[in-house]
């Protein structure tokens, strides 16, 4: 199941583990909703905002609802739902799905952590109303969507024993901020996108819980999301959103130790067992140090959990 992460020691997934993949299903589509059972992802993400017209969001929440009540093993895939913005009516009306007791929130378009404090105080009390455990519903903010967002992002630490995570997005800034496009000419995210990432993955790793990559919007191109997911890997991200059920494999993959990792990892880690009080040792022609060896052990851990020798 999913991996620990490599920068965090926030357990937020299946089985006291981050999650890997986190899959947007249209909360309206009783044929997404049944393929994404199929799926490996790690977790659906039951979208009520930008997925569903608001000419039938009301028949979303119901049929949310609905799923929730009838899939209550999450053993192996949670089911967390992406509510509307709190600044809008709809958010409170989206909160009806409490009573299939979901894993967690994804809360769009999020100014600070303020908004996480109050959306943990309606779940406190309508878990008790819904007779749903306590402190069990957790929350993912989209904490890059708006132009505030971006000044905010130191915010998350220690505001909610519900915060599980951090994700991005480049798409509502982009239209916040009256840009025409989020990209340069060569394709790459242009500065100011660069540093929501950079931001959004220096405050996860700051408040103690999981950072989660945005989306690879082209889900025709399975070589550039997996090159997408790597490079988020490596830059610390530890989980990454999917749109589409043929993306939900690459990034598991990419999100997963290599046998190559694990054994290199398990080199550095003997080496300096066979030479304790030393801080740095020779392998292989490459000086390791401790940072080295902390990384190392931090991948021998998520090999683990999923069996990888």
């Amino acid at each position: 199941m999913p991996a620990l992460t490599a920068v965090t020691n926030n357990d937020s997934g299946i089985h006291g583990a981050p999650l890997r993949s986190m899959l947007f299903v249209p909360g309206d589509s009783e044929r997404k909703l049944e393929k994404g059972i199929s799926t490996q992802a790690d977790a659906l993400i039951l979208d009520l905002e930008d997925a569903v017209a608001p000419s039938r969001t009301h028949i979303a929440r119901e049929m949310v609802l609905e799923y929730l009540r009838s899939r209550t093993d999450r053993s192996r895939q949670q089911l967390w739902v992406r509510i509307n913005p709190l600044s809008t009516p709809a958010a409170l009306l989206d909160l009806a799905v409490v009573a299939g007791a979901p894993d967690g929130i994804i809360l769009p378009k999020v100014d600070s952590a303020q908004e996480i404090v109050q959306l943990s105080h309606y779940l406190d009390a309508l878990e008790v109303r819904e007779g749903v455990p306590q402190g069990s519903i957790r929350i993912i903010p989209v904490a890059t969507e708006t132009p505030k967002s971006l000044f905010a992002l130191d915010s998350y630490v220690d505001c909610s024993a519900r915060l599980a995570g951090l994700t991005w997005g480049a798409e509502d800034i982009a239209a916040a901020l009256g840009a025409s496009t989020n990209r340069r000419l060569d394709g790459e995210y242009d500065t100011v996108y660069k540093l929501a990432r950079a931001l959004c993955l220096s405050g996860a790793v700051a408040a103690g819980v999981q950072p989660i990559d945005t989306i690879f919007g082209n889900f025709s191109d399975p070589a550039g999301l997996d090159a997408d997911a790597k490079s988020a890997r490596r830059a610390g991200f530890t989980g990454k959103i999917a749109i589409h059920p043929n993306q939900v494999d690459i990034i598991n993959r990419a999100f997963s130790p290599s046998q190559e990792e694990m054994a290199w990892s398990r080199r550095i880690v003997e080496a300096f067992d066979s030479n304790p009080g030393l801080g740095t040792i020779g392998i292989e022609g490459k000086m390791i140090d401790m940072p080295h060896l902390k990384q190392a052990q931090r991948v021998l851990q998520l090999g683990m959990r999923f069996g990888i020798a």
